[in-house]
């Protein structure tokens, strides 16, 4: 069998690391594995059950834990479906859909579809928010809001300035660019990451703006201003520009790509105020 991970032993540790976070998150939670068109999928169902549902996808690279650690402020006020992207270094099937089509908006719809999930709020980080939007795109019915923080495929990047790590040193070097401030989850699952498993190198498509005008569920955006991927600016000027969907936006000051423990709440303060 394929794998992104360079030995099993390797995808060992990381599964480790994975289960290690949901460990000391001391929280209540189930899986959920579903069978999908692009691989069996798994999900991590959390928060409080009597809650609207908010589907929760983490960024490239990471997994439905650390997405959880980061939004953890709204375990109260939702019922959490945390979706361990395919292909990437989690619990879910070695499998990436193709970006330029609609696989992975598919991908989407066949979870909610499969899970009866109506109304639900969506949340989206990075290579998640990109994911979101071609959700968007590809079926609106089952989603209420939609809330994207640094997106991809909104404006070009700079992730092709990066190479991935294969050197421990160079490894803490990417992770200080990316880290607003060093953190106990993220800084130990992305060093084994970058050091063995095959990121995802290809190049992540702009969404178009007859593709954006498509959309009519409320979207809300979230940019860091020091975001060396993809410039706050930028960001939010193009989306408000081809959304007409656009709802608010939010900068998070003195941010990089991954918020330090205030920026984790601004987002969640920012998301409970324009859910609840």
């Amino acid at each position: 069998m394929n794998t992104f991970f360079d030995t099993f032993d390797a995808k060992k540790a990381i599964e480790n690391l994975y289960h290690t976070i949901l460990d000391e998150l001391s929280i209540c939670y189930e899986f959920i594995k579903i069978e999908t068109s692009f691989g069996d999928t798994n999900i991590i169902v959390t928060g409080t059950s009597l809650k609207p549902p908010l589907v929760l996808l983490h960024g490239a690279g990471t997994c439905a834990p650390l997405a959880i650690e980061n939004l953890r402020g709204l375990l109260d006020d939702f019922k959490v479906f945390a979706i361990d992207i395919v292909g990437q270094p989690n619990l879910s099937e070695e499998m990436r859909p193709a970006m330029e089509d609609a696989s992975y908006g598919q991908w989407i719809f066949e979870i909610l579809t499969r899970l009866k999930i109506q109304g639900a709020v969506l949340v989206g980080m990075g290579l998640g928010g990109f994911i979101s939007w071609k959700a968007l795109v590809f079926d609106k019915k089952r989603i209420a809001k939609a809330f994207l923080i640094v997106p991809a495929g909104i404006v070009k990047g700079n992730a092709g300035s990066f190479q991935q790590p294969r050197h421990e040193q160079d490894a803490h070097q990417l992770m200080q660019a990316l880290l607003t401030a060093p953190d106990q989850f993220m800084t130990p699952f992305l060093t084994q990451v970058f050091l063995h498993f095959e990121l995802d190198d290809s190049p992540i498509p702009l969404i178009q703006q007859e593709e954006a005008q498509q959309i009519k569920t409320p979207i809300y955006f979230m940019a860091a201003d020091d975001d060396l991927l993809f410039p706050a600016e930028k960001l939010l000027e193009r989306a408000k520009d081809i959304f007409p969907s656009f709802a608010k936006g939010l900068l998070l000051e003195n941010a990089k790509h991954f918020p330090s423990a205030e920026g984790k709440a601004l987002i969640s303060q920012f998301i409970k105020k324009h859910t609840t």
